[in-house]
């Protein structure tokens, strides 16, 4: 037993002193940081207060008195002295204790004085380390008159360093020893029994049959259940280290490793929390038992991957009727289901709150708002209530997450514009990012919403929007400068206000491989699509895929008028070409989305009718949600992809066809009104309102040589491959992380204002 201690042993304190390394390391390098920035302030601050003085000695002759300006800090502290310089290199004023170490000749100030911009040095000249200011001296007009350098002693920082290094090292190793020690002496008597226990458990999980219940009498019993989670996060640890030691992987690809690296990098233990109203996983009650689904969601085809990588938490409405079923005393839950690697915390709503915040105010106000499709947004006062009520409900819930530390938090889209300002006033220190997945409308669209200002105030509680493009950030921009009483700084795409800064700023959405996404192998892949084509009797027709939600927003009419007028205008593709229509249904509660899909199925029915010949039909309509697998399959064997939005932030079922396309084939046919159509200029754009030019645009598609597909496709799979959904979550990470930065540099300068405002 004690060998078998003393074995175990050895790694951990090797494991301690490899973490001593590393904690040192990583202190030193904070320590160094933070007394260089601390200088670097200190510097800032003598230079500006310094300025008006030693601009004034450039201008006029110096006297006696004014000479002395190159004396007043020589010896205070750490500073060695100051120099002023003319715009032609000539000395006006330095300190004595520079005589020997700076001239105006030298190649820093040179090159201050011709790029007109701040420099810091920090080098060992002559013995000594110096921490050198120069500072450009300019007047109120902005005319460069000259420049200041302001010199420190350095050398107390590589002192300070080592001695720190020196405490830490002693008192880490001192506290190493002392675990060791204790580890090895309170383990002898239990960790024997307990360990055999959870060994025999473990070894009884490979046989299913022969599984023993988790161990009860032993060191683990309090935490039996973290364990069996904590299997679960090892697996999906064990897949992201595969992907990183795979060779084939590109070393500026994004893949979930690399994210959640950048991740732990900028966040360090804190998640990131996530708040949405789709869930990315739903339980529902399927005869008498619980089954998942994936709901069919852009927002959670984006999203699930981001929040696997970082194992962070995700917030959202329970709408399954077998959700409460399945979560624990806090309302949360492992997901997802196969392999559990983040957590989905659940909010409940009744009926008449889901009604009126997300069928009323949300979707029939905002929705159609911010969508150019012609359909009159309805704005009903009970709806604006509830819409309010619903937003407090969450603010409640997440804020309930938050622990002492800063808090980052990502809200998605138009169901939660007041949610940011209701965080901030309950939190002002977290980090809130909200992410707009729709277009955003010009301001005179904007302004007919009665409770516009409300909205943007409610948004610019964030520190940061983002868009799926610049053109959206541009219209929102308008949109606070002409209704809210807000300074636009439109060089760096900020809005300041009363709560401080928000940045607009266009983060174009992406996809998740489908090599990550459990799909089919290539043999399974053949079988099904071998059976998709008998069982709809397509023998060797050729097809033309559309997977959309049905949503009036994706011209879903338009493109049956389309197909129409094609077959009208070449009949010789009757028989040869089916155009299958994947639609899955959308907001059935409400009267204008049920009207719409009777609408789609009339449209069917008449192409059908006008042009079907024999067992052929040239629409092949499937209302139903589709899982990853079987809208794979059809991607893959289609020819040609239709996508014809009227109005889309950006449209991902554009960027899943591409990255569908194993051979390196296929047309994509893209409506120009996507947000995906300023990326994808290789695909074959079109106007969907222009039936005429539709239809010319399928036949351009379908006759395209193949090695003009191949090389407009290849051009359009470089762009997924490397702009996947995982690069757009490191760039909303890094943002985030930028904001920490700058609110904290906020922070510290307006201390060290109110410090030299009292000290004067």
């Amino acid at each position: 037993m004690q060998k078998t201690l003393i074995k175990l042993l050895f790694p951990i304190v090797g494991l301690l002193f490899a973490g001593l390394i590393l904690f040192s390391y990583l202190r030193v390098t904070r320590e160094r940081t933070q007394l260089i920035d601390d200088l670097d302030r200190r510097a800032r601050v003598i230079a500006k207060s310094l300025s008006i003085g030693a601009m004034r000695a450039i201008r006029n002759p110096p006297t006696p008195d004014e000479e002395d300006l190159a004396e007043r800090l020589s010896g205070q502290g750490r500073t060695m002295g100051i120099m002023v310089c003319e715009t032609d290199g000539k000395l006006v004023a330095r300190s004595a204790a520079l005589a020997d170490l700076k001239t105006c000749e030298d190649p820093e100030v040179q090159e201050v004085i011709t790029d007109q911009k701040e420099k810091v040095l920090i080098r060992d000249e002559k013995g000594r380390t110096l921490h050198t200011l120069i500072f450009p001296l300019k007047t109120r007009s902005g005319d460069f008159v000259g420049s200041l350098a302001v010199v420190h002693e350095a050398s107390y920082i590589n002192k300070r360093i080592m001695s720190a290094v020196t405490w830490t090292t002693l008192t880490l190793a001192v506290l190493a020893i002392f675990i060791s020690a204790l580890t090895y002496f309170l383990s002898r008597r239990s960790f024997q029994r307990s360990v055999q226990q959870v060994l025999s458990w473990m070894a009884s999980t490979k046989e299913p049959s022969e599984s023993l219940p988790p161990p009860t009498e032993s060191l683990l019993k309090p935490v039996t259940r973290e364990v069996e989670k904590m299997a679960a996060r090892l697996r999906a640890a064990k897949e992201t280290a595969r992907e990183v030691s795979e060779d084939r992987q590109a070393s500026d690809l994004w893949t979930p490793a690399r994210l959640k690296a950048h991740a732990v990098t900028h966040f360090g233990e804190k998640p990131l929390i996530v708040v949405s109203n789709r869930e990315p996983y739903m339980h529902v009650k399927e005869q008498g038992r619980h089954k998942v689904i994936v709901p069919a969601s852009g927002l959670v085809t984006s999203l699930d991957p981001v929040l696997r990588a970082t194992s962070g938490l995700w917030i959202a409405h329970g709408a399954g009727d077998g959700d409460r079923d399945t979560v624990d005393h806090e309302d949360k839950v492992l997901v997802p289901p196969e392999a559990p690697s983040y957590t989905l915390k659940r909010v409940w709503l009744n009926r008449e709150e889901e009604e009126g915040y997300y069928y009323g105010f949300s979707n029939e106000a905002l929705w159609p708002l911010c969508h150019l499709t012609h359909h009159r947004p309805e704005f009903e006062e009970k709806d604006w209530q509830t819409y309010r009520e619903v937003n407090e409900k969450f603010a409640d819930a997440v804020v309930r997450e938050f622990g002492k530390t800063r808090p980052f938090v990502l809200v998605q889209d138009y169901h939660f514009t007041l949610l940011p300002k209701l965080i901030r006033e309950r939190r002002p220190d977290a980090i809130i990012g909200l992410f707009w997945h729709i277009p955003w409308p010009t301001p005179e669209l904007f302004q007919v919403c009665p409770w516009k200002r409300e909205i943007l105030e409610g948004m610019l509680g964030a520190n940061f929007v983002g868009f799926h493009l610049q053109s959206y950030c541009n219209n929102f921009l308008d949109t606070v400068n002409s209704l809210l009483p807000v300074r636009v700084e439109w060089d760096r795409f900020a809005v300041l206000h009363n709560q401080g800064t928000t940045l607009v700023k266009p983060f174009p959405i992406s996809i998740q491989p489908w090599g990550e996404r459990m799909i089919s192998t290539e043999e399974e892949f053949q079988q099904k699509s071998l059976g998709l084509r008998e069982q709809l009797e397509l023998g060797n027709t050729r097809i033309v895929i559309s997977v959309d939600r049905l949503d009036y927003t994706k011209g879903i009419p338009e493109r049956l008028g389309a197909i129409n007028r094609f077959f009208e205008k070449y009949p010789a593709y009757k028989t040869k070409v089916s155009f299958v229509q994947l639609g899955a249904p959308s907001r059935i509660h409400i009267p204008r989305y049920r009207d719409f899909v009777t609408e789609v199925e009339k449209l069917v029915d008449e192409v059908n009718w006008k042009h079907a010949e024999g067992s052929w039909k040239p629409v092949i309509f499937f209302k139903a949600h589709h899982d990853p697998k079987t809208v794979y399959t059809f991607l893959r064997m289609a020819d040609v992809c239709i996508v014809s939005s009227l109005a889309d932030g950006m449209n991902l079922v554009a960027k899943e066809f591409v990255a569908a396309r194993e051979k390196g084939d296929g047309v994509l046919l893209l409506s120009e009104f996507t947000g995906a159509a300023r990326e994808f200029q290789e695909a074959v754009q079109f106007n969907p309102y222009a039936r005429a030019d539709f239809a010319e645009a399928i036949r351009i598609a379908l006759e395209m040589p193949l090695d003009e597909q191949q090389r407009r496709m290849t051009r359009l799979k470089v762009l997924v491959v490397e702009n996947n959904v995982y690069k757009w979550a490191a760039s909303l990470i890094t943002e985030m992380a930028q904001t920490t930065e700058e609110v904290s540099a906020q922070k510290t300068d307006s201390v060290s204002r109110t410090a030299d405002v009292s000290s004067i």
